[in-house]
């Protein structure tokens, strides 16, 4: 007898696994920078070429491999037949009245993600996403409800980028990697990306411009201390409690609170860096007088910056998250700041065209 219902459990991720791997039409955007440096190798080529290869690609933007005329013929012909160069097509691009855009991009395989440019003066900051989709089903953000479609590839991730600058006109400061999916999900490409991204031959940003916000997986937090860049940190920690953080990030239940507290601490240690907590005010959910306890407890040994980010109820249930009244955020801004701990509150952006925290869906 064929069974026909879907795979639950364990089973359930071990069968669903193979769709969400990064598909073959990535072409040459499969590769980080040791990657390329080894298929170099492979056709016969110096290394140096993965260089130039980085600097057509992501550094001037090319679309054929025509362009690229200091390679050489032969390794353009390789190239093309093996390895094509698969940009992503802008279906959509909203503009808020705040400046913000936000683009729709559909890859070679159909796949959608959402990207954002945030203009700020003379400065252009990207919130890119890391993953097609999101797996971590956090009650608050619209991401998750359609779950994980697959892996970006590094180069799928640096293309984000290049479509932004290009489209404004302007080189990109800084990126952030706030858009869909979690970073430490697609832990080797997102950090592939990164590197890229990091690259003189192409964008150039400095590693402290580049912040990885992850929702705290504490695995992935204990890689990223011990990796040589200075690349930034952002934790999702919405609440310091057990209890309501299980309720907000249900995927997040295996790892407890104060785990991860030792975890970041830890990272102070290993690093010697702060980093940023984000934290989503949500009216009589998060914003009590146990929770913002709570959340000081959690402060008081780490070298931390608190973010307080009213929740965007687009994003979400709007009967139940509700956002903070500002006069309320304000008031637990400073009962923080009072208590020694750096805190800001985070004005999102692009809420008008659902491009602010937790609204991304690819949609």
């Amino acid at each position: 007898m064929t069974n026909n219902s879907q795979p639950t459990g364990r089973n359930a991720t071990k069968r669903e696994q193979p769709s969400i791997a990064i598909p073959a039409s990535a072409g040459i955007k499969r590769y980080g920078i040791t990657a390329l440096q080894a298929l170099m190798v492979s056709l016969g080529q110096p290394t140096y070429r993965a260089d130039q290869l980085i600097e057509w690609l992501y550094g001037r933007s090319a679309e054929s491999y025509d362009q690229m005329t200091n390679l050489p013929a032969s390794l353009r012909d390789q190239l093309e037949q093996q390895q094509p160069i698969a940009r992503p097509e802008v279906i959509d691009r909203q503009i808020s009245s705040d400046g913000t855009r936000k683009y729709l991009l559909r890859y070679a395989d159909g796949a959608r993600i959402e990207a954002v440019g945030i203009p700020d003066r003379s400065r252009l900051t990207v919130c890119f996403s890391t993953q097609v989709g999101c797996s971590m089903g956090c009650t608050f953000c619209a991401t998750g409800r359609n779950g994980l479609v697959r892996q970006l590839a590094p180069g799928e991730i640096v293309d984000q980028l290049t479509v932004v600058a290009n489209d404004f006109g302007q080189n990109v400061n800084s990126a952030v990697a706030m858009g869909e999916g979690e970073p430490f999900a697609n832990y080797s490409a997102t950090l592939d990306a990164l590197r890229l991204i990091n690259h003189p031959k192409s964008l150039n940003i400095g590693a402290r411009h580049l912040t990885i916000s992850t929702s705290g997986v504490i695995s992935g937090l204990m890689a990223f201390a011990a990796e040589p860049e200075q690349f930034r940190l952002a934790v999702s920690l919405h609440s310091a409690r057990q209890q309501t953080r299980n309720m907000l990030m249900p995927r997040l239940t295996g790892y407890s609170i104060n785990a991860l507290q030792q975890t970041l601490l830890n990272y102070n240690l290993a690093v010697g860096r702060r980093v940023s907590l984000e934290y989503i005010l949500i009216d009589e959910v998060t914003d009590t007088d146990a929770e913002i306890a709570a959340l000081i407890a959690f402060c008081t040994e780490l070298n931390c910056h608190i973010n307080l980010i009213p929740v965007n109820a687009a994003g979400a249930d709007p009967e139940f998250f509700v956002p903070t009244p500002l006069s309320r955020a304000r008031a637990i801004r400073s009962r923080l700041l009072s208590a020694g701990i750096a805190t800001s509150i985070r004005r999102s952006r692009g809420a008008d065209i659902a491009s602010a925290c937790g609204q991304l869906a690819g949609s």
